[in-house]
């Protein structure tokens, strides 16, 4: 790989490089999403080409990690061929004292989730950017509805204290609409002093498929820092 001037980018490769270096042989490795995690994916490739790695499978968590793994030559499979996951890395929004997150920027947290919780060890890549004191400080809360249930779900969220906004499409007209074919309503919370209830409180309402909190799952945090022009990662 050919070595960037840009340390932003050189501190996300190397902390994309740290998270791929715990993988052991043999393990099943649920691969996340997001331009951190895309780093892990291709360093993965990287060790399975030279011989330092052998016989993994991945679970990709989106599209995008689906075409990443295909690219660099990281074999995958499925859930409904596996019994388990060894370990899972995967990006984050936000992250706060207690290593819970906020996740669904990509709006690709449904499958995360799934994958994440499942992983015997979870593993967060995040530049320290990332790090809060409190959830929902400077990322909102995304959650996934499917289509029928968008105007309920924003009533039901509101008598929450919460104010949900649609997520429009960038580059497209109308919403933007997840692996699933569901769309994501973006709720900025005052404050979430309680992630652990909120997480569960929102997943309740009915339409609601599934919420950016994770609360309880992460092992360790790998943060990239550029301290004096250099990258620099460390552990939490």
């Amino acid at each position: 790989m050919s070595v960037s001037a840009d340390p932003v980018k050189l501190m996300k490769q190397e902390v994309g490089k740290a998270a791929a270096a715990l993988v052991k042989s043999g393990s099943i490795v649920g691969l996340g999403t997001g331009s951190t995690t895309a780093y892990t994916i291709q360093f993965l490739g990287d060790r399975l080409k030279s011989g330092e790695l052998k016989d993994i499978v991945g679970i990709p968590t989106s599209f995008q990690s689906e075409v990443l793994a295909k690219q660099y030559g990281v074999p995958l499979t499925t859930l409904d061929a596996i019994d388990h996951i060894d370990i899972a890395i995967d990006g984050a929004d936000e992250v706060d004292p207690h290593k819970n997150l906020i996740k669904g920027g990509g709006a690709a947290h449904t499958r995360e989730k799934v994958v994440d919780y499942l992983a015997e060890q979870f593993i967060v890549v995040v530049d320290g950017g990332k790090l809060v004191t409190r959830l929902g400080s400077s990322f909102a809360v995304p959650v996934e509805v499917i289509p029928m249930a968008i105007t309920p779900v924003i009533n039901a969220i509101k008598k929450l204290g919460g104010q949900p906004e649609l997520r429009m499409g960038v580059k497209k007209a109308g919403p933007v609409i997840t692996d699933q074919g569901n769309m994501v309503l973006d709720v900025t919370f005052d404050n979430i002093d309680d992630p652990v209830n909120l997480e569960k409180t929102l997943n309740n309402i009915p339409g609601v498929l599934e919420n950016g909190i994770f609360v309880n799952c992460v092992d360790l945090v790998l943060i990239g820092e550029v301290i004096d022009g250099k990258p620099v990662v460390r552990q939490m």
